[in-house]
């Protein structure tokens, strides 16, 4: 009970305010294990770089050494590398979970209005749910192929193809909701698990430059310490009773779930290189964002998009997953998709494709038919032959 209501009184400012208390020492651990939400101070970085232990000394007095700028400059440097690191890997799962829902969300919307288009159009309640019933198993491909080869002979009207796409249309809307609920699960487990991550020691130890034993030691000191403090402030007891000796193990837990809340920093990618050029790669994700792409070339354009599994993408570049996330989103936010909207694309890729009148067709199969002089002499050219037909010597 003592514990729930620690956690519920715990906020970002009082564990700021905790960690800014220890000791400089307590103080970079903490941060450092929590790199991905709070920041190492340009102090804390010159004593850390103080700090270290000169490897040419094994034994006996500790040689005096003053910092250079070189050496200081190598632990900026390490340390910015693993916090756009940590918060790339925040920022992406993120971004996931935040396009999933309102993916999810638009497949959904479109799947209830083509239902409703179809009852509007006379189709019954009973065969509509018996075909959202046969969505998953239904293959579309095929359907597609025979409804315009009905279409191109005439066998069909304009009403009765549009009903067929229509139809074809709310089965891929509610495969595409299915799928992307599937991916959604995946992607909130990740970000829980990155929310609760932090930096590992031999990350730390990398940053630091501290021996492993040395930086176990501080670890558990500080850690205790840290959780002391926030145990007594936020129970607002200073006493040390024989429940207050021993800090819960939860209030760590409770610590990393009170910075996930805080808004994220958002990193500034640049363009990859994913679909070529990016007004090609725009395109592409305004018609991702309403749904507008082929069913089986959806799973490799998402996945390029959260790893970078592009061949044209410029795979050095370290914040290459983000460019295509982070314009994903800023495009959903203006997609329109109220029902009058939904209705108006539906309808749009459902109408049939205009058919090329009989004169024009006669014409155009008319083009292909008799070879011009010039085009007889080229594929004369080719076999050997001349004008005349006659077998050419200058080959």
């Amino acid at each position: 009970m003592t514990t729930t209501l620690i956690s519920s009184a715990l906020t970002a400012e009082i564990i700021e305010e905790t960690i800014a208390g220890l000791p400089i020492q307590g103080r970079i651990m903490l941060r450092l294990l929590l790199l991905q939400h709070l920041d190492i101070t340009h102090d804390e970085i010159l004593f850390m770089v103080a700090d270290r232990p000169d490897p040419r000394c094994v034994s006996g007095k500790k040689p005096v050494t003053t910092m250079t700028q070189e050496s200081i400059t190598a632990m900026i440097d390490r340390r910015n590398e693993y916090r756009q690191r940590v918060r790339l890997r925040r920022e992406r799962t993120w971004l996931q979970c935040v396009a999933l829902t309102t993916l999810a969300r638009t497949a959904n919307g479109l799947a209830i209005r083509a239902a409703a288009l179809l009852i509007d159009r006379g189709v019954s309640s009973t065969t509509i749910h018996e075909l959202q019933t046969q969505a998953r198993s239904a293959v579309p491909s095929t359907t597609l192929r025979l409804l315009e080869e009905a279409w191109n002979k005439n066998e069909i009207g304009p009403d009765e193809y549009q009903n067929h796409r229509l139809v074809v249309e709310m089965q891929t809307q509610l495969r595409f909701a299915e799928r992307f609920k599937k991916r959604l699960a995946i992607a909130e487990r990740e970000r829980q698990t990155s929310d609760q991550t932090t930096l590992q020691d031999h990350e730390i130890g990398h940053i630091w430059g501290i021996p492993a034993g040395t930086l176990a030691a501080r670890k558990v000191k500080f850690l205790s310490q840290y959780l002391m403090a926030i145990q007594n402030k936020c129970s607002g007891s200073e006493s040390h009773t024989k429940e207050h000796l021993v800090p819960s193990p939860d209030l760590w837990k409770t610590t990393m779930h009170v910075l996930s809340q805080r808004p994220i920093e958002r990193l500034i990618p640049t363009y990859d290189g994913l679909e070529g050029t990016e007004s090609a790669l725009l395109e592409k994700l305004t018609a991702y964002a309403v749904l507008g792409i082929p069913e089986a070339t959806e799973t490799k354009f998402w996945n390029s998009l959260v790893y970078g599994a592009s061949s044209n993408a410029m795979h050095t570049e370290i914040t290459r997953t983000l460019f295509g996330l982070q314009r994903l989103v800023a495009i959903q936010k203006d997609v329109d998709t109220t029902p009058e909207a939904l209705d108006e694309v539906l309808l749009a890729r459902s109408r049939p494709t205009s058919k090329e009148s009989e004169p024009a067709l006669r014409e155009r199969e008319a083009g292909h038919g008799e070879l011009t002089d010039l085009q007889r002499q080229i594929l004369n050219n080719f076999v050997g032959e001349d004008v005349s037909g006659r077998s050419s010597d200058k080959w």
